[in-house]
């Protein structure tokens, strides 16, 4: 619809600009649906952008434009002129009617589009170290990713999700020295540091308890997990891994126990990954060594207090970072850029970060440092998002990571279920700290819990649709609906939102901002449950056989926009609740 317009203002742009002898591009200009009825269904800026081109008053060029529009379109039912120069425009009943059918024909494939062109896109999204369970930031980065990729395999991209993970570095060390400590603990061999030990920083930290070392590391990983995984190396082994390093055995065995219930966590989310990557595997294909040599070949790497730096300042920056440390270990960033580099390499048009926003300050080197070493900025995007925050009965439930005191997303899950999780995860703009109301995510009255209240629309449609069949009454199709008879104003508006769905899909993937679906399908709900509410004005099926065979498909047109909106989102949508 919004298209169609488009195009007819174009070609009455070009007309204006073509009597002018301008042989110029014709300027950019918006086509926005009016928040008011009053406004019309359409608003155009043209006339404003064209203005000063022209040399004439907005408004007169308005006028113009409008004429041009109404006299080329007969679907067009009239158009004024607001404000400076706005033109505003009000479509024929009979445009909207005739979508119903373009709806039933396409079905799921209704608001998809090829605009991706085939383009190569990787997501790498969740990347969490196997330290572990997934956090609700996790599972907010999860979902998020998730939903952008799928909103980009609904615009005709070709879409890799992956999962990258640091599994060298001090942070898995540490891992390994924490299991290490529970194992010797049971055994006997080792005393557990007291809790009050961890309370702060320059806290005491004792060496030894009762003549038994303390040898868990101040900084290590808390979690029952972590006890749990060494009382499995325990019960295999007996006491024959008392002498082994915390780097070896203990942090393998952590490692692939951890990741393998985060895969476990994810599953269950619908979320799965086409790649799963490593920083090993960039030490073991040399693009470590070989990122660190191409950049002192470009001159953007010294030496310092015996550590290596990135020269970052030449390329913008506000300071320069170390690659290594002077111990000889490199910091996150060198392993980052090889593998941002690595990514282009494997032939991706652009890459999309999505991480939390403590990632945000190393983002820019990586960009700038890949910038230099020949990929063009503009194909990395970051998309960040930040903090989730639990409440309960009014109250943010404290939590830490290293401590292992926080909802993991499996505790959540199991309280409020997939849909709701997913649902809540990204009804938010990622950029906007998300506050997770779990008294409202466990409310079971569909009116007050925003994804019952969708998914209800949905599953009562379904019911609908049953019931007709039931009475012996067929569903309609593209060729037999009718839509002639909804000229109710209530049953026009549910039409242009449903017209609405595509441009919303478009506008959410290119922004990479699924959050704009999640509003578009409450919208939608907020006109659909209050229209079927209304039994006495909006009988579905009735003795009226056209009427009935229009307004059965207006809700299977509805139905689909809801299930397609849905498993964007990645929430089911049930035919029953």
């Amino acid at each position: 619809m919004k298209e169609a317009l488009e195009e007819r203002f174009r070609s009455a742009i070009a007309g204006l600009l073509e009597e002018r002898g301008d042989s110029g591009a014709p300027p950019a200009f918006a086509i926005e649906a009016s928040r008011s009825p009053q406004y019309g269904d359409f608003a155009c800026n043209a006339a404003l952008v064209l203005g000063k081109r022209l040399g004439q008053p907005p408004r007169a060029i308005a006028e113009r434009l409008a004429a041009e529009v109404r006299n080329a379109s007969d679907w067009v039912e009239r158009v004024e002129i607001a404000g400076p120069g706005f033109v505003n425009v009000w479509l024929r009943d009979s445009r909207w009617q005739d979508l119903l059918g373009t709806i039933l024909e396409e079905g799921q494939r209704y608001g998809t589009s090829k605009v991706g062109a085939r383009k190569r896109v990787q997501v790498e999204f969740v990347s969490a170290n196997p330290t572990g369970p997934l956090t609700l930031g996790h599972g907010r980065q999860g979902v998020l990713g998730d939903c952008i990729a799928r909103l980009l395999d609904a615009t005709g991209h070709d879409v890799t999700r992956e999962y990258y993970f640091n599994d060298g570095g001090r942070q898995m060390r540490v891992l390994g020295e924490s299991v290490r400590a529970r194992y010797l603990e049971q055994l006997g061999r080792a005393a557990a540091p007291p809790t009050q030990a961890f309370a702060a920083a320059d806290s005491a930290w004792p060496v030894e308890i009762d003549g038994l070392p303390v040898v868990f590391p101040r900084d290590g990983y808390q979690g029952g997990y972590i006890s749990e995984i060494a009382d499995s190396l325990r019960r295999e082994h007996g006491d024959g891994l008392a002498d082994e390093p915390g780097d070896g055995v203990f942090r393998k065995t952590a490692e692939e126990r951890i990741f393998s219930e985060i895969r476990k966590t994810l599953t269950e989310l619908g979320i799965e990954f086409d790649v799963y990557s490593n920083e090993t595997s960039l030490y073991e294909d040399g693009r470590i060594d070989a990122t660190l040599r191409d950049l002192r070949v470009k001159g953007l790497v010294y030496e310092k207090d015996g550590a290596v730096w990135l020269r970052a300042t030449d390329l913008g920056l506000d300071r320069d970072r170390v690659l290594v440390r002077k111990t000889g270990e490199p910091t996150y960033l060198l392993p980052d850029i090889a593998y941002h580099r690595q990514k282009f390499e494997r032939g991706f048009d652009t890459v999309i970060d999505v991480q939390g926003a403590d990632h945000i300050d190393q983002f820019p080197f990586v960009v700038a440092a890949v910038g230099a070493l020949g990929v063009e900025a503009d194909r990395v995007e970051l998309v960040m998002h930040q903090f989730v925050t639990l409440t309960e009965a009014g109250r943010q439930v404290k939590q830490s990571t290293r401590r292992a005191t926080y909802v993991t997303v499996d505790e959540l899950i199991s309280r409020v279920g997939v849909d709701v999780f997913r649902f809540f995860m990204v009804q938010r703009r990622a950029e906007g700290h998300l506050d997770f109301d779990l008294d409202l995510a466990t409310e079971t009255d569909w009116k007050k819990n925003p994804a019952y209240y969708i998914q209800y629309a949905h599953a009562r449609t379904c019911g609908i649709e049953r019931k007709a069949l039931e009475q012996g009454v067929s569903l309609p199709d593209a060729n037999s609906v009718g839509a002639s008879a909804l000229v109710l104003r209530e049953e026009i508006e549910i039409l242009k939102k449903v017209a609405e769905f595509p441009e919303v899909l478009a506008r959410a993937g290119a922004a990479r901002e699924p959050h704009h679906v999640s509003y578009y399908l409450r919208d939608l709900a907020g006109l659909w449950n209050p229209y079927l509410q209304d039994r006495t004005h909006h009988r579905i099926v009735s003795n009226e056989a056209e009427l009935s065979r229009a307004r059965l498909g207006l809700a299977r047109a509805v139905r689909t926009v809801l299930a397609n909106g849905l498993a964007l989102l990645g929430v089911t949508a049930p035919e029953q609740m």
